[in-house]
């Protein structure tokens, strides 16, 4: 009997020890591989190793120990390589420090697989030429009916005299009055310029062209007739002022049918162009015109300050200035044409 009892506790050990020695394989049952394309256009197979299998089931089964430890891993520091330069990462293709290089995989005429790294464009369409940059129209200072007069006036009920203990000037008309007073019925439309559609046409500002006595100086006009409110809805001016010898700086006056004027715009902010193989420098801006309110000649003139001034310009060899003339050539187009 005690031969049968010692026999029945041995089976049971061995029992027991082959069902702790039967469970999953940790190098065969446990491992997974992925595939991927190397540089060569090669197809790979990558065994997945066993801490990887390991650590994500320790993970799900300790919790938030995973995301505690890789919050303590975060480097907070800052610098060129965790907090690069915004502009100069975007020229970089959005490609951080350390990053590998993108680039895709092809086959060739005969057959092979390759592969070819790329610089990624972060160029705008506008940058990249495929569509036309929005124009920006040219800063200037805009007079029209109904402006403050250029003076300064005192409270009502205030003592007149304090005026001259201030230094302080009396109300005067605005600038669009005294324009105004001077301009436009009077001018001579013998010769007139007749608006040309569809292309860029030139107005010679030349010793032919008559002179008025403006309350901004004597100077040399040009009479333009616009377009009708029947064959242009409003559009954008693109002037340009040609520099030979001196460029003609302009300002510009919009009248309606009666000669009145309606719009006057001066101290244009004007870009200059450097000449080029196939163009003269010039002075460009962008005005608009409005045919719809009324808007049916333009008179183009240039002030006594702007005689007086220079426009300035970084050349190849430094700054060079170009005197401001009365006489000159301007292009006028509707732009876009």
């Amino acid at each position: 009997m005690r031969k049968c009892h010692l026999l029945v506790v041995t089976c049971l050990v061995v029992a027991m020890a082959g069902c702790q020695s039967s469970g999953p394989d940790s190098s065969a049952g446990r491992e997974g591989y992925f595939t991927w394309v190397d540089e060569q256009g090669r197809v790979r197979h990558t065994p997945i190793p066993k801490a990887a299998v390991d650590g994500d089931e320790e993970g799900e089964g300790q919790g938030n120990t995973r995301e505690d430890s890789a919050s303590e891993e975060v480097d907070d520091e800052f610098n060129l390589e965790n907090y690069p330069d915004g502009n100069q990462l975007e020229k970089d293709g959005y490609i951080r420090p350390g990053e590998p290089q993108p680039y895709f995989t092809w086959r060739d005429a005969e057959g092979n697989f390759r592969v070819s790294y790329y610089q990624p464009d972060t160029r705008s369409a506008v940058e990249k030429g495929r569509i036309k940059p929005p124009v920006q129209l040219t800063q200037a200072s805009i007079h029209q009916p109904g402006e403050e007069s250029g003076g300064t006036g005192l409270p009502e009920g205030a003592d007149p005299e304090a005026m001259a203990v201030l230094a302080m000037e009396p109300d005067t008309e605005s600038f669009f009055a005294q324009w105004s007073r001077e301009c436009c019925r009077n001018l001579d439309k013998t010769e007139t310029e007749e608006w040309q559609q569809g292309r860029e046409f030139g107005i010679d500002m030349d010793e032919t062209a008559p002179v008025h006595s403006f309350s901004t100086g004597d100077s040399p006009y040009r009479l333009v007739r616009l377009p009708s409110e029947e064959t242009h809805n409003d559009f954008i001016l693109h002037l340009r002022s040609f520099a030979n010898d001196g460029v003609f700086v302009p300002s510009v006056a919009f009248l309606d049918a009666s000669f009145e004027p309606s719009r006057i715009v001066t101290d244009l902010v004007v870009e200059y162009v450097p000449e080029s193989w196939h163009s003269l420098g010039y002075l460009q801006a962008y005005i608009p015109v409005f045919p719809a309110r009324g808007e049916r000649w333009m008179v183009i003139f240039t002030r006594d300050d702007d005689l007086a001034g220079q426009t300035v310009f970084e050349g190849k060899y430094g700054p060079e200035a170009i005197p401001h003339t009365r006489t000159g050539e301007l292009g006028l187009s509707r732009e876009g044409e």
